[in-house]
């Protein structure tokens, strides 16, 4: 970058400083060029684990990368111990406000879960998705079926053609990795054995088991559930 873009300053967490001393010293020597790096302290969550991570893979900013109701699902699901923490760090709510939340006890705690998440989600995406994020919210938990009977808006969608369905079909393990409710095969598999795997609300029972027109009872769309709290959208064309 120093060459292209004559950058002088990287930025990075704590964790990267040996590499960021090793690449100013590099410039030092092979260019003459006097580079510096600066870093900041790693965020870790009450446990000691490095925040930016799930159990499928990296936190991504990007729309594209995970969806907005994904994205808003990682801060609904803060420990209890960290939610007043990450409301301070990763809002702009007021600290008056913060610590009225802060006195929450028991399960009144999740309604600070779900002010960080919107605070939080708001910030990257803006105000306007949280409606569609609330009523996906509402009715996953009511465990509505893919009826038609509230939106699905705020969900991972993935698109396969009525021929495939109508045919073989295809099979879930793909499905749940399209939506990215599983990072990989394996992980789906082991999602679909551990009881983890549903069609709306119908647990699938083997991880050869493939999704057909017939799952989708007359309608164009069906929810894939990855456990209690994650769910994508399938629909055909």
């Amino acid at each position: 970058f120093h060459r292209r873009h004559n950058v002088i300053l990287q930025l990075g967490g704590s964790d990267q400083w040996g590499n960021m001393v090793s690449g100013t010293e590099l410039g030092r020597r092979v260019d003459g060029a006097q580079l510096f790096a600066l870093t900041a302290p790693l965020i870790t969550t009450s446990d000691g684990k490095k925040m930016g991570k799930t159990a499928n893979g990296a936190v991504w900013l990007n729309a594209e990368k995970l969806s907005e109701f994904d994205y808003w699902q990682f801060w609904r699901n803060t420990d209890d111990k960290d939610v007043i923490r990450f409301l301070k760090l990763f809002t702009e709510l007021p600290l008056e406000r913060i610590a009225e939340l802060e006195k929450l006890q028991g399960s009144e705690i999740n309604q600070a879960k779900i002010v960080l998440a919107d605070e939080a989600t708001a910030l990257l995406h803006g105000p306007d998705c949280l409606t569609a994020i609330h009523e996906t919210t509402q009715n996953m938990f009511a465990q509505k079926t893919s009826s038609g009977a509230g939106s699905t808006e705020g969900l991972p969608r993935t698109t396969v053609s009525k021929s495939d369905l109508e045919g073989e079909g295809v099979k879930c393990i793909d499905l749940f990795v399209e939506l990215g409710l599983a990072s990989t095969k394996n992980e789906a598999r082991r999602l679909i054995q551990g009881g983890g795997g549903k069609i709306s609300n119908d647990k699938i029972g083997d991880v050869h088991q493939v999704l057909t027109i017939a799952d989708f009872d007359g309608n164009d769309e069906v929810i894939l559930r990855a456990g209690k709290k994650r769910a994508g959208v399938v629909e055909f064309e």
